[in-house]
């Protein structure tokens, strides 16, 4: 091993490597199972050597943030509209959070101040201000995108329904129905369905507002 090197330089170690395994360990094990020592065990370095990528926990916590916004970075220049650029965005983000369901309450609490994610909005504003929308009101729209599927998934999640997309919140009982028909109506065709029409009809009708402000 170099003198110039330290143990964890020498076994190609880098942020996004402690960041894959980070998600990995709380997909796993779940938040509190993150700790550095856990993390270089994963990794096969010690903890130390990971001080030399992520700063301390905190940072730790936002680059797996991070992670998550990365995997569903908005599509928007690949895309034929900025509508559809963000409807894919909007599901992709959807796709990816019911994937990681232990982190979900890491992303409704800790806002995605990375650099990384500072440049995925830069891109994405890029591309909405080309199509004719100011920056501003792109940003707008980028938050509350956003939002409203972190929210959504919070929901599922808090659901105790396991955040699953085509069955969405919990099942009303029937027999708690009796009395509120129309409730039980259109709960029974919503339960018939396998997508989530609650999730594609506010994001229709998000996206549909945006054209006319």
């Amino acid at each position: 091993m170099s003198p110039n090197r330290t143990r964890g330089q020498n076994a190609g170690l880098t942020r996004q490597a402690i960041l894959e395994a980070a998600l990995a360990l709380a997909d796993r094990d779940g938040l509190k199972a993150l700790s550095m020592r856990r993390i270089g065990q994963e990794l096969g370095v010690e903890a130390m050597s990971l001080y030399q990528h992520v700063a301390n926990k905190d940072a730790l916590l936002d680059g797996l943030v991070e992670q998550i916004f990365t995997q569903a970075a908005p599509p928007l220049a690949e895309a034929v509209s900025w509508q559809e650029g963000l409807r894919e965005y909007a599901r992709a983000l959807l796709r990816i959070l019911l994937a990681h369901p232990n982190v979900i309450s890491l992303v409704v609490s800790r806002p995605a101040i990375t650099p990384q994610n500072h440049r995925l909005m830069e891109n994405a504003l890029h591309t909405l201000r080309a199509a004719g929308l100011p920056p501003e009101r792109a940003l707008d729209m980028l938050y509350a995108v956003t939002g409203f599927v972190v929210g959504h998934v919070a929901i599922l999640a808090g659901s105790g329904d396991g955040g699953s997309p085509a069955r969405g919140m919990r099942p009303i009982p029937e027999e708690e129905l009796r009395e509120t028909p129309l409730l039980a109506q259109a709960t029974r065709v919503r339960q018939s369905s396998d997508s989530d029409p609650r999730f594609d009809f506010a994001l229709e009708a998000m996206l549909r507002g945006f054209e006319t402000l």
